[in-house]
């Protein structure tokens, strides 16, 4: 994404990244960032979770205010859960995790909507010729 981003960003528009990887994020020197300690997949906030979600987007665009130098990385202030335990769950091999420690959500195949409104405008979006996940650019 920082590669995109500072194409993005060389065309006059501002760009914002939302990471949950902050090596990477490093590595990859977007123009700006917020980093969301949260498990990789919830860069937004917890499925779901439609205020925590609109306070998570409100604080990263917040950063717009926040960052002057290029490369700058705004740790967001929200917590996954009370401790850091959920760290080791996700970090372990999905086979050596038992049954009862695996809470990650399943993969699927097909897109996931949080809504049904979301699914109708990708259709959309695709019907016309266009791309499923840039439906909210015009």
């Amino acid at each position: 994404m920082g590669l995109i981003a500072r194409e993005i960003e060389r065309r006059g528009v501002p760009t914002l990244c939302m990471t949950s990887a902050w090596s990477i994020t490093l590595s990859v020197n977007p123009p700006r960032a917020a980093f969301l300690d949260y498990p990789l997949g919830h860069t937004t906030g917890k499925a779901h979770d439609r205020p925590l979600q609109r306070a998570v987007l409100r604080a990263a665009l917040h950063a717009f205010e926040t960052l002057d130098a290029p490369g700058g990385i705004v740790p967001l202030p929200f917590e996954w859960a009370d401790d850091d335990v959920w760290k080791d769950a996700v970090m372990r091999p999905r086979e050596a995790q038992g049954a009862h420690d695996d809470t990650r959500v399943a993969r699927h195949a097909t897109p996931q909507y949080q809504a049904e409104a979301d699914r109708v405008l990708a259709d959309a979006a695709m019907v016309s010729g266009g791309c499923a996940t840039c439906v909210w650019i015009d």
